[in-house]
């Protein structure tokens, strides 16, 4: 009767909020946007556009310059170099404000003039009258010594300037020259006339460039042509050819039509209330209005693959164990069709033919229902699946009460993820009734992921930045395989039974945790402007301590975990009292403390504390509307989307504008009680291996065992430092909120493996007789 009265409360509880999100999508007021721009232009005469003409909300008030010259031909430039332009002409991409160097070139930055002595594929060679520099993308060398780390350098930025020192040249990670400042340090070569990155050179596939920063103080960076000095920032583009301009961040498809320039948004496109706005003369728009049923062609393709795969799904569910169950055979033949639906979502919003908002929530909606109905789903399904859709109610609310289009898109990714990942874990029950795995078989595949997960991190530090490399979060991935890595390695520790395998097999077992560890470490301290991952992975690794301690009945590393906790927290005490000035001056970390303790001394790096603070001051205990977010529901949320990285770091503080302390505390309690039932199946899962007769069988519980525990451990983490960030308990950290932040590779990677092993682990153990003949009986 309990868990019926459960499931019945919680599919009561995903009715509400599937209902919350039907009403926000049909209480959204009518919002407009251009189709099209026309600018029309006489021969020799020009005109300049900005955000508002172009319906750009990023760009500035005067930015794009057009003109067209005596004969007829079209050309385009920042209007004052503050912010800059991008051409496509089809795959080739241009930036205004950049040059390719060529040997002999010069070009004059402030007072100080360079010049060009080579220039190749991979290194230039210039100098400036006193010294000979050399850069080869990765390292800066003045007269022939490589320049030495800044001071203040964080010690990721040293660490990586002594790799690229020493490295072959083919595994060097790339690091752009600047122009600028008093010294000449790192990759930065001085100029007491500029500030530090008033230019920069890089080499792109294999050409040098030479590029203009683009900011309001900057200093006209001069190129010698002809013998005549022209501001690059400043410099014109043909338009001939020309496929696609961005300006500010709004990506337009372009053509030219005699003497009409048509321009197409597609990307971060400003919306109005009316279709009606005044217009220079010459610009022209064509007007449409947003559709929330919006469907690409595209997508019809992948509905009709997902249908004939789940169709199929189903077909072979029959010819399995599954045969006598119809129900359990047309489930896995839905999760089939949603996990490839899911999957066609993801491509078409890369592809930037997203559909519409009421396509993503519909297969969204059949994605949650699918799992909440499966029979036998436990606590942490059901609870997750509840987290879920809170989260995909305020990512609906935040795009659909933005000012532009392309705040929905985090709705989009979130809901395309939710149907992958959720569809995915579904055809996990094909594995429920099966002979567990040997332990071979399973160290074979640990030892691919964590081999997976080294690589994509060498390539997160090769090719990627903080953000990730080609739109994914490998450290996500990484922590997915140190969870289960070293669940796997205290699960044989504390098994007294035989294990299997020589030297070198003992020996991976054990390091592949800690290799993975050390890169993680890595990672953070090279490619991340924070510490936030480093504090990730020690609440991981204490309450990994904690679990063993408890499972090997050992009372000192408990008590030294304990400790630790107290003394993080009487450090933190401490620090809040400490004086701002003082703290500002740290080497670690002095900055974001010195912000944390007195943001309003900090107008632009505090701004992002500052506003989540009046938000949540805005919200109260009932929402700003006082009707817990209710009366807002469709509504615009342009305080919102001021705050910085609102959709992800700083969900929580729209949250508690929207919706009222007192929702976020039942918020509170859904995320307690889901930590609660991954350590309660933990728990289960150990007790399973425990009273198992077969060797394989209490590995097995002690491994699902630990990874629940380590799941647990990260999504505490994540729980802890995003409360904490948006509450100002702690400096800003750049972590996301598990379910209610933006979905991407955070929910992929981690969160929907967590849910497949606490929704599938239980039944391999409990319900699978032990076999006597084939494995040791010792525990």
């Amino acid at each position: 009767m309990m868990r019926i009265g459960s499931r019945t409360l919680a599919c009561a509880a995903l009715a509400l909020l599937c209902l919350l999100q039907a009403l926000a999508v049909l209480r959204t007021p009518p919002a407009w946007l251009p189709a099209a721009i026309e600018v029309s232009l006489p021969p020799a005469a020009e005109t300049v556009l900005g955000r508002t003409e172009l319906a750009a909300p990023q760009a500035g008030q005067r930015h794009l310059r057009l003109r067209r010259d005596a004969a007829g031909a079209w050309f385009a430039a920042s209007a004052d170099g503050v912010q800059g332009l991008r051409f496509e002409r089809g795959a080739l991409r241009i930036r205004s404000g950049a040059v390719a160097l060529r040997a002999g070139q010069q070009f004059q930055l402030g007072a100080v003039r360079y010049r060009v002595d080579a220039a190749g594929s991979s290194a230039v060679a210039f100098s400036d009258g006193l010294h000979a520099w050399r850069y080869d993308g990765a390292t800066v060398r003045r007269d022939g010594v490589a320049l030495g780390a800044c001071p203040g350098a964080a010690p990721g930025a040293r660490l990586l300037g002594l790799w690229n020192r020493w490295a072959p040249g083919a595994l060097t990670v790339e690091r752009a020259l600047r122009f600028g400042g008093s010294l000449s340090c790192g990759t930065q070569v001085g100029n007491a006339d500029a500030p530090a990155g008033s230019a920069q050179l890089s080499i792109e596939d294999g050409v040098p460039l030479l590029i203009a920063a683009a900011s309001l103080e900057r200093v006209p960076l001069l190129v010698i042509d002809a013998g005549l000095p022209r501001d690059l920032a400043l410099a014109e583009q043909p338009l001939a050819g020309l496929t696609a301009l961005t300006v500010g961040r709004t990506r337009m498809l372009a053509s030219l039509d005699q003497g009409v320039l048509r321009l197409q948004p597609t990307q971060r496109v400003g919306l109005s209330a009316r279709p009606s706005i005044q217009l220079p003369e010459g610009v022209r728009w064509h007007w449409q209005q947003r559709d929330a049923w919006a469907w690409p062609a595209s997508l019809s393709w992948w509905v009709c693959g997902a249908v004939a795969a789940g169709l199929l799904a189903a077909l072979l569910a029959r010819r399995t164990r599954h045969r006598k169950d119809l129900p359990a055979c047309v489930r896995l033949g839905a999760c089939a069709a949603l996990a490839i639906a899911g999957l066609g979502l993801l491509l078409a919003q890369r592809a930037g033919g997203a559909p519409g908002v009421m396509p993503s929530l519909l297969l969204a909606w059949a994605a949650l229902w699918t799992a909440m109905a499966a029979r036998r789903t436990g606590a942490v399904m059901l609870l997750g699946v509840l987290l879920l859709a809170a989260g995909l109610l305020l990512q609906l609310e935040l795009g659909i009460g933005a000012p532009d289009t392309s705040w929905l898109r985090h709705f989009q990714k979130t809901a395309a993820v939710s149907t992958l990942g959720l569809g995915l874990v579904g055809l996990v029950a094909l594995l429920k009734g099966a002979k567990p795995p040997g332990q071979a078989g399973v160290e074979t595949l640990l030892l691919l992921l964590a081999g997976a997960a080294l690589a994509a991190l060498l390539l997160q530090v090769g090719w990627g930045n903080e953000t990730g490399v080609f739109d994914l979060q490998p450290v996500e991935f990484a922590k997915l395989a140190l969870t289960v890595l070293s669940a796997h390695c205290v699960a044989l520790g504390l098994g007294k039974g035989e294990t299997r395998g020589g030297a070198l097999l003992r020996w991976l077992r054990l390091a592949s945790p800690a290799l993975l560890f050390i890169l993680l470490l890595a990672v953070a301290l090279v490619q991340v402007d924070d510490y936030s991952p480093l504090i990730l992975l020690l609440v991981w690794g204490a309450a990994m301590l904690l679990a063993w301690s408890c499972a090997a009945r050992k009372a000192g590393p408990a008590f030294a975990v304990l400790a630790l906790a107290g003394s993080c927290l009487l450090a933190l005490s401490v620090l809040r009292g400490a004086a701002p000035v003082d703290v500002a001056q740290w080497s670690f970390y002095g900055e974001r403390f010195g912000v944390w303790l007195d943001p309003a001394a900090h107008p632009h790096t505090g701004q992002q504390l500052l506003l989540g603070a009046q938000a949540i001051a805005d919200g109260g205990w009932f929402g700003a509307d006082g009707l817990f977010g209710l009366q807002a529901l469709g509504g615009a949320a342009l305080e919102a989307v001021a705050i910085p990285a609102v959709q992800d770091d700083f969900a929580p503080s729209f949250l508690l504008q929207r919706h009222g302390l007192t929702t976020a505390l039942l918020l509170w309690a859904l995320q307690a009680l889901f930590l609660g039932a991954l350590l309660h199946a933990a728990w289960r899962a150990w007790q399973a291996g425990s009273t198992a007769r077969d060797y394989r069988q209490t590995w097995l519980g002690r491994f699902r065992s630990f990874v629940l525990c380590g799941g647990a451990a990260f999504v505490f983490g994540h729980f802890l430092l995003s409360w904490g960030t948006n509450l100002a308990f702690f400096p800003i950290m750049g972590q996301p909120m598990s379910f209610l932040s933006a979905g991407g590779s955070h929910l992929l990677f981690f969160i929907f493996p967590l849910l497949a092993f606490g929704a599938a682990g239980a039944p391999s153990i409990e319900e699978n007789p032990s076999c006597r003949s084939t494995s040791n009986t010792k525990p």
